[in-house]
């Protein structure tokens, strides 16, 4: 995690007083009862490492008064190169450094990028061999365009946590606030808004950023979105995973509508898709029609046979890292339309994965930690630049953290089936591995680890715990499904 300056902030704070931060616990929570063999991921561990190491530093910086003058001369020196360190963004290149590298920019391929369902063609002169600017420039505008949500410090304690920052905990929650506004981004303004340079900004563009403000009267704020999860084991301070995250805004969609705050909930249905309808192990998770049908009926009250619709696929593509024969799967998703892109990244690092160039994902990353901003529905001269990046970051694909979940937004009838017929055909394409599938009505699941001979039988699913994957002992098929 990035922001570790602020966390050895916060670790002053608790060694003050032990009632100021009673969540800071970072530890994962398993999801099988009174279980005491929950598995740390690496990445989990070193973070824990580099912050518990360099709060101590921090702490050590900050000596009482009296103490000043006697270890000025000893001390000084030392405090002095460990602020530079932190402040210099030293720490981010030796936690990048444990995770991976975080690089920037586009490379100098020809290759399309894709973004969001979008295609950029990037040519090359064949006389120079310099590339067209074109492409880059669009893509630019686009990629900039994006809904950008970061750690926040300073905002309203959450709940009777006392915590008022997110940093090192609340990545997933952030990355999830991403993709959730560019659907709001896409169902009001379209998918071909970019953010404008004129001082007067859309109305609509500014309260979809009010809606995410961190307090307890924005509706999407992470406040509501931990109380509303609070079932799937959300909790300030704790980490999330994907599974849980998704059921999570499908719980808070609902509440919102079921209290009668039309005006302040999610203007479509929202889908959980899975591998059956209990939720269940067995096989690629099943987009159906029926189901998907049902829910746009119950989000209209009964009053229309289809609504605008939120699919969120949450899953599984590998054990410690990406099963190969599922990347081109993934890469194709970010040509569809309706594609909302990726909730993942680096084990213990949660990202939005927003576009693809060849083997490379671009995402947007939550880790910088920003003072809070909370933006009024009504102020369209506001200041929305911490909301917007023009840092392009990339990953290779078989990088990404295994343990995911793919979003699509469909405006109407035909939008969906445009994308059952994307979705079938990626299927078939997928030689034996896809992501997801679609029927029209309710199958009996197939259980995947009977077909490919797995003897180990059905493990138990901890993807409701708040850590992401980590080594899985007792499986011997690489490419058994784990659904989320």
């Amino acid at each position: 995690m990035k922001g570790f300056r602020d966390k050895a902030v916060a670790s002053i704070c608790s060694s003050k007083t032990t009632t100021d931060t009673p969540n800071r616990s970072l530890a994962p929570v398993s999801s099988e009862p009174g279980s005491s063999d929950t598995k740390l991921s690496k990445g989990f561990l070193w973070s824990s490492l580099f912050a518990s190491a360099f709060s101590i530093f921090e702490t050590n910086s900050e000596p009482s008064a009296c103490e000043k003058k006697a270890l000025h001369s000893k001390n000084n020196g030392w405090t002095a190169t460990v602020k530079r360190v932190v402040t210099a963004g030293s720490m981010r290149r030796i936690h990048e450094r444990v995770l991976g590298p975080s690089r920037t920019g586009i490379s100098n391929s020809t290759s399309d990028i894709w973004l969001l369902g979008v295609c950029y063609k990037i040519s090359q002169d064949e006389s120079t061999g310099a590339t067209s600017s074109n492409g880059l420039v669009a893509f630019n505008d686009d990629f900039t365009s994006r809904i950008l949500m970061t750690y926040r410090k300073g905002f309203d304690a959450i709940g009777d946590s006392k915590l008022t920052s997110d940093v090192g905990w609340g990545c997933m929650l952030r990355s999830s606030q991403m993709l959730i506004a560019q659907a709001l981004i896409f169902h009001q303004l379209g998918r071909s808004w970019r953010k404008t340079l004129e001082k007067s900004l859309d109305h609509d563009y500014i309260e979809i950023l009010h809606l995410f403000g961190d307090s307890e009267a924005s509706a999407f704020s992470i406040h509501n979105l931990l109380q509303a999860g609070k079932t799937y084991g959300l909790a300030a301070g704790s980490w999330v995973g994907p599974y849980a995250m998704c059921r999570s805004w499908e719980s808070l969609a609902r509440c919102k509508k079921e209290t009668g705050q039309g005006c302040h909930s999610l203007p479509m249905a929202v889908y959980v898709v899975s591998g059956d309808e209990d939720g269940e192990r067995g096989g690629a998770p099943v987009v159906c029609i029926e189901d998907a049908s049902r829910h746009c009926l119950e989000f209209s009250k009964g009053q229309a046979d289809w609504t605008p619709i939120l699919l969120l696929v949450p899953l599984v593509v590998g054990l410690d890292k990406v099963n190969p024969r599922y990347i081109p799967s993934l890469r194709m998703t970010f040509t569809f339309p309706q594609s909302l892109g990726i909730l993942g990244g680096k084990p213990g690092a949660s990202t939005y994965i927003v576009g693809v160039q060849g083997d490379n994902a671009f995402y947007l990353d939550p880790h910088d930690v920003q003072p809070v901003v909370n933006i009024s529905g009504d102020n369209l001269d506001a200041d929305t630049s911490s909301y917007h990046s023009n840092v392009v970051r990339h990953i290779h694909l078989d990088s990404i953290d295994p343990s995911l979940a793919i979003g699509f937004y469909c405006r109407d009838k035909d939008d969906f089936d445009d994308f059952c017929l994307r979705a079938s055909k990626l299927a078939e394409e997928s030689n034996g591995a896809p992501l997801f599938t679609v029927t029209e009505t309710h199958i009996k699941p197939v259980n995947h680890s009977d077909v490919l001979g797995d003897t180990g039988g059905v493990h138990e699913d901890d993807s409701l715990g708040v850590v992401p994957m980590g080594d899985a002992e007792g499986y011997t098929n690489e490419d058994d499904w784990q659904l989320l």
